[in-house]
C-alpha cells in the first residue's frame, strides 16, 4: 500500500475494473431488490441533491447485494423537454438559426444530434460517485421502447373516458408558449407594487376601490367581490360596476372568499387570468375574457389602444389612462409572490388554452387505498399525510405541452376537428373505420415529461410486454426520492402503476430532506453558495471556483458579493476530499429532518477518517505481511483484546443491520466511524503492539494477527456500501492473507453478527482496563507529565478483583499507560502527596514527588468536582420535579437517583483528597 491515502490514483481505476467486468448486473439469483433512479435531465449536471441520494440509493444497493438479493438499481435519463429544446435552440441561435427554420422533423434531428454529444455529462458524473447501476440496461424516456409505454397508456386511457381534451386555465411560459407544471415555477417575493383604482358605479351614485398587483388583468375582470356578511356593501350586491377604460358594465357580487379585513375588502375577479378568480368565477358563472395572446402581448379582447402591447407595457398605459381619469387612488410599494419560469425566468401567467388533461381524482382512489392498507409505506411516516393531503383535493392533470421535443400525442384531426387517437395515422384509420379520402393531421402538442417519468418503474423493465425481468424485479422494492416531487412524480407513478399493472410501483417511499448550506439557506447561484460534488471530490482552486458560481448569473450587481463571499469561505479554493469522504458525509447527515445542512467541516473530518482507516491497514499489514496469521491454525490463543473487538464487531454488525432496516443512515455512519476510529484504531490496534512486540507466546501472537486481519476484513465490508472506494482498495491487500475467494469486494457477503462472539465478560473486563488507562492518561495530560516518562501507580480501596485484573493486564497497563510499577495500599494506608483518578470505588493515585505541581493538582481536583456538582444539581431537579418522578418508568427515576448516590460519593472522595493535598 502507498504511504499515504490518494483517491485521485485510486477511484477511477477501481470503477472501472467494476464496470469492466460486469459487477453492477442483477445476479439473476436470489430475493429481488430493485431500485429505480429518478431519471436525471439530460441538460443536467451533478448537483448536491443528485450526489446526496444517489450515495443513499447506492448503499442500499450494495447493502443488499452483499446480503446476497437478486439487485437492480436501474438507471436512466429523462428526455426533459421543455429545458433540452431551450439548450438546442440556444446553441442553434449562435449560428442565426430558429427552430421554425428547420422545421419539426429536422430540429428533432438536431436534438438527437446534441444528445448523443452533450447529453451525457451527468452519467460519467455518476459513475465519479460510485454509483453501482447497471449501465447496461440505461433508459432514455425517448427509447423506442419507452415512447411505446407511453403512447399506450394514452391510448388507452383516452378509451376510457379518463383523458380528454378542454379549455383550462394553465400554467402559461410566455417565452417558451407553453404550458408547464407547478413544479417548474418558482415563486419568490420580489418588491412590486399595489395600484388602488376607483370603479364608478353603473347607476353614478359612487365607487368601489380596488387593489390589484396585475393592473392589465382589469381589462379582463368579469365582476368585483365582497364578503356577504360585510356590512359596508350588502346594500350593492347584486348592482353593476362601469369597468374603466371598457365599454362594459360588470355586476358586484357575494363570495366566502373575500378577506374582508384584507384592504377594502373589495377584490377584482378575473377568471381567465387567476387561478382563485377562475373559481369563484366557476361558482357564479362568470364569463371567462381572455385578454392575452400566447407571447403575453394583448389580444383583440382589448381596447384598440391596447392591442398588441406587451403585458408590462400596458401595464403603464392603463395606470396612466386612469390616472388622466381620476381614477388611480393611490399606489403603495408592495412585496409579493412572483412566479417565474424555473427555465426562462419569465413571469408565469395563469392563461385558458385548450389542452390535454387527465382525470386525476378516478384514478386517485386506488393510489390511496394503497398507502392506507399499507401496501405502499413512507419513511419517515409524516410523509405520508403530505401525500393525502394532495390526493384528496387532487385536480385534473394537464399534460400537454406547446413544445417540439418530447412524446407527441397520438391524436389525428379531421378538418371539423374530429379527435381521433391511435399509435399511428394508420392505426387510427383502422380503429375509427376512415375513410383514405380524410385528411387527417396530427396533434402538434408533446406530453409533459412527468407523464412518462409517471411509468419510470414499470416502463423500463420492459412494460407493456410480459418480460422475465418485469415478471422478477417489479414491483420495485424502494423508491429514494425529495419530498419536493411527492405529488409531481410518487403520487403518479403510484396511480400509473396501479392501473397498468395491478401493482404498486414499490412497497416503500424514503423520502429524503433536501440539501442546504451550512447555514440552513437554499443553495442557490444567486446566494453564491452553490456547492459542486465534482468540486468536493477533485479540488477546486479559488478562481475557478468564482467563475463557476458567477457564470451565466443575469443580474451582475450580484458579482462583487459572490465573489466576497466565496473568498471569505474558500480563500485557498477548495480541498480534494475524493468521493467516499463525500458520499460518508451525505450518509452522516441523513437525519429524518426536511432539511440537511451540509457543512464543509463535516468533509473534512470524514477525510481525516479515510486517512485514519489507510494508515491503520498499513499498520495490519506491516504487521501480518509474510507471517502466519492463524488462519487454519489449530494451535491459537485470543487475547482479552482479541475477544473485546470481536465482541465489540458483532454488536455493531447488529446495529447497523437495525438501522439500514430503518433508512437511517445518520445513525449507521456514526456507528460504524466510531467502531474504527474508537474501537479498533484508538483501542485495539494500541493493545495489539505489546501482543506482537512483547513477551507473549507464539500461539497468542497467532490468534493477534488473525484478529487484526478479520476484523479489518469484516470493518471494510461494513462500511463498503458507504465507502466504496477505499475498502475496496484496502480490501484487496488484506483478503488473500485470509485465504478469502474472490476478485471484488462488493460481491463478499455482508457481515452477519455471531451470538457466540458476542463476549459479555470481555466487554465489562476491557471497560475497567479503559477506564484505568484512561483515568492514568487523564492525570499525565493534566499534570504535564510527558508521554514517554513511565509513573509508578499506586491502588487504593481496591478489591480482589481489582487485584486480579491488574494482574492479568499488567503488559497492557505498563504499554498503554507507561507505567513502571502497580503498588497496592491499605484502606488505612497514610497517602502520600498524589493525583487521583476515580474507577468506581478503587482510587488511582500518581504520586507528586518530582511529578506533580501541588496546587495545579488542587486547582484539578476542585475543577473536577465543580463538574459533577453539575450534573449532580441537574439529576436532583428532576428528582424535584413532581411532573418526572410521576410520569417517567420507575426504572428510569430509579436510574437516577442511583446517579445521585454516585455523584455525591465521588464529590465527597474529591474533596477529601482535594483537602489532604491542601494541609501537606
Amino acid at each position: 500500500m502507498q504511504k499515504t491515502y490518494d483517491p485521485k490514483e485510486l477511484e477511477q481505476e477501481i470503477y472501472q475494473t467494476w464496470e469492466n467486468s460486469h459487477c453492477f448486473k442483477a445476479s439473476g439469483k436470489g430475493k429481488p431488490y430493485s431500485i429505480v433512479i429518478p431519471p436525471p435531465n439530460i441538460t443536467g449536471t451533478l448537483h448536491m441533491g443528485h450526489g446526496f441520494q444517489y450515495s443513499l440509493m447506492d448503499a442500499l444497493i450494495r447493502y443488499h447485494r452483499m446480503q446476497g438479493f437478486n439487485t437492480l438499481w436501474q438507471v436512466g435519463s429523462d428526455h426533459a423537454g421543455i429545458s433540452t429544446q431551450m439548450v438546442v435552440e440556444r446553441e442553434l441561435g449562435k449560428q442565426d438559426i430558429r427552430r421554425h427554420d428547420l422545421g419539426r422533423d429536422k430540429f428533432i434531428e438536431k436534438v438527437w444530434e446534441w444528445r448523443e454529444q452533450s447529453g451525457n455529462t451527468i452519467t460519467q458524473q455518476m459513475r465519479r460517485m460510485g454509483c453501482s447501476v447497471d449501465w447496461e440496461r440505461e433508459r432514455f424516456t425517448m427509447d423506442e421502447g419507452l415512447s411505446n409505454a407511453v403512447s399506450d397508456v394514452f391510448i388507452k386511457l383516452y378509451d376510457e373516458g379518463l383523458i380528454y381534451r378542454g379549455k383550462r386555465l394553465v400554467n402559461w411560459d410566455p417565452k417558451f408558449q407553453t404550458a408547464i407544471s407547478d413544479v417548474e415555477v418558482l415563486s419568490n417575493e420580489e418588491d412590486g407594487f399595489m395600484w388602488h383604482f376607483s370603479y364608478p358605479l353603473s347607476d353614478g351614485s359612487g365607487h368601489m376601490t380596488i387593489a390589484t398587483t396585475r393592473p392589465e388583468t382589469m381589462l379582463g375582470d368579469s365582476a368585483v367581490a365582497v364578503h356577504p356578511e360585510d356590512e359596508r356593501y350588502k346594500n350593492l350586491i347584486g348592482k353593476t360596476l362601469q369597468l374603466p377604460l371598457c365599454d362594459r358594465e360588470i355586476p358586484i357580487i357575494a363570495d366566502d372568499y373575500v378577506d374582508p379585513e384584507f384592504g377594502t375588502g373589495c377584490v377584482k375577479i378575473t377568471p381567465a387570468h387567476d387561478f382563485n378568480d377562475h373559481e369563484v368565477g366557476k361558482r357564479h358563472d362568470l364569463p371567462l375574457i381572455n385578454i392575452l395572446n400566447p407571447d403575453a402581448t394583448l389580444n383583440d379582447d382589448v381596447p384598440g389602444s391596447y392591442r398588441g402591447l406587451d403585458r408590462f407595457v400596458a401595464r403603464k398605459k392603463i395606470v396612466t389612462d386612469l390616472k388622466e381619469l381620476g381614477l388611480l387612488a393611490k399606489i403603495d410599494d408592495h412585496k409579493l409572490m412572483v412566479p417565474r419560469g424555473d427555465r426562462s425566468n419569465e413571469i408565469i401567467e395563469p392563461y385558458m388554452t385548450d389542452q390535454w388533461f387527465v382525470n386525476a381524482k378516478e384514478l386517485a382512489q386506488p393510489a390511496i387505498r394503497a398507502v392506507e392498507e399499507g401496501k405502499i409505506k413512507f419513511v419517515p411516516e409524516n410523509w405520508s399525510k403530505t401525500y393525502y393531503q394532495w390526493m384528496y383535493n387532487i385536480e385534473d392533470w394537464c399534460i400537454s405541452r406547446q413544445l417540439w421535443w418530447g412524446h407527441r400525442i397520438p391524436a389525428w384531426y379531421d378538418d371539423n376537428n374530429n379527435i381521433y387517437v391511435g399509435e399511428d395515422e394508420a392505426a387510427v384509420r383502422e380503429k375509427y373505420q376512415l375513410s383514405p379520402d380524410l385528411q387527417l393531421h396530427q396533434d402538434s402538442d408533446v406530453l409533459d415529461t412527468w407523464f412518462s417519468s409517471g411509468l419510470w418503474p414499470f416502463s423500463t423493465l420492459g412494460w407493456p410486454e410480459a418480460t422475465a425481468e418485469f415478471k422478477e424485479l417489479y414491483p420495485t422494492s424502494v423508491l429514494v426520492t425529495g419530498f419536493d416531487i411527492i405529488f409531481y412524480w410518487v403520487a403518479r407513478m403510484i396511480m400509473f402503476g396501479l392501473k397498468f399493472t395491478g401493482e404498486v410501483p414499490f412497497h416503500e417511499v424514503y423520502v429524503t430532506g433536501l440539501i442546504r448550506d451550512a447555514e440552513g439557506q437554499k443553495m442557490s447561484k444567486t446566494k453564491g453558495n452553490v456547492l459542486d460534488p465534482i468540486d468536493l471530490i477533485d479540488g477546486v482552486d479559488l478562481e475557478t471556483l468564482i467563475q463557476k458560481r458567477t457564470a451565466g448569473l443575469m443580474q451582475l450587481h450580484m458579482h462583487d458579493k459572490i465573489i466576497k463571499a466565496t473568498k471569505k469561505q474558500f480563500p485557498e479554493g477548495i480541498n480534494s476530499y475524493g468521493t467516499d469522504a463525500l458520499r460518508f458525509t451525505y450518509c452522516a447527515l441523513a437525519s429524518t429532518g426536511r432539511n440537511v445542512r451540509f457543512d464543509i467541516n463535516r468533509i473534512e473530518g470524514y477525510r481525516n477518517f479515510c486517512n485514519k482507516l489507510w494508515n491503520a491497514a498499513r499498520y495490519v499489514l506491516m504487521n501480518t505481511e509474510d507471517k502466519d496469521n492463524g488462519v487454519n491454525a489449530k494451535n491459537i490463543n485470543f487475547s482479552l483484546a482479541d475477544r473485546w473487538i470481536n465482541s465489540r464487531l458483532q454488536q455493531t454488525v447488529n446495529e447497523v443491520h437495525r438501522h439500514f432496516k430503518q433508512y437511517r443512515f445518520d445513525l449507521i455512519a456514526n456507528c460504524i466511524y466510531d467502531f474504527i476510529w474508537h474501537a479498533y484504531c484508538d483501542w485495539y490496534l494500541e493493545l495489539s503492539k505489546p501482543v506482537l512486540t512483547g513477551n507473549a507466546d507464539e500461539a497468542t501472537q497467532r490468534g493477534n494477527r488473525y484478529t487484526l486481519l478479520a476484523v479489518l476484513e469484516s470493518t471494510l465490508k461494513l462500511l463498503h456500501p458507504l465507502m466504496p472506494f477505499i475498502t475496496e482498495a484496502i480490501w484487496q491487500q488484506v483478503a488473500p492473507l485470509l485465504e478469502k475467494p474472490g476478485d471484488t469486494i462488493m460481491l463478499q457477503s455482508y457481515p452477519e453478527a455471531s451470538q457466540e462472539n458476542i463476549d459479555d465478560k470481555a466487554e465489562t473486563e476491557m471497560a475497567w482496563l479503559q477506564q484505568v488507562i484512561t483515568g492514568i492518561r487523564t492525570i499525565r495530560s493534566e499534570m504535564n507529565i510527558s508521554p514517554a516518562k513511565t509513573v509508578p501507580l499506586l491502588l487504593h480501596k481496591w478489591q480482589d478483583s481489582d487485584k486480579q485484573l491488574f494482574e492479568t493486564h499488567r503488559d497492557y497497563l505498563m504499554a498503554l499507560a507507561k507505567v513502571e510499577n502497580i503498588e497496592l495500599l491499605a484502606t488505612d494506608a497514610d497517602l502520600p502527596p498524589a493525583a487521583t483518578a476515580l474507577v468506581g470505588e478503587l482510587e488511582l493515585l500518581i504520586p507528586m514527588a518530582g511529578l506533580i505541581d501541588k496546587d495545579a493538582e488542587v486547582q484539578r481536583l476542585d475543577k473536577e468536582i465543580e463538574k459533577i456538582q453539575k450534573d449532580l444539581t441537574k439529576c436532583e431537579a428532576k428528582l424535584q420535579n413532581p411532573k418526572f418522578v410521576d410520569k417517567a418508568p420507575a426504572d428510569v427515576v430509579a436510574q437516577e437517583r442511583e446517579r445521585v448516590a454516585d455523584f455525591q460519593k465521588a464529590i465527597s472522595k474529591l474533596q477529601e483528597r482535594a483537602e489532604q493535598m491542601r494541609i501537606l
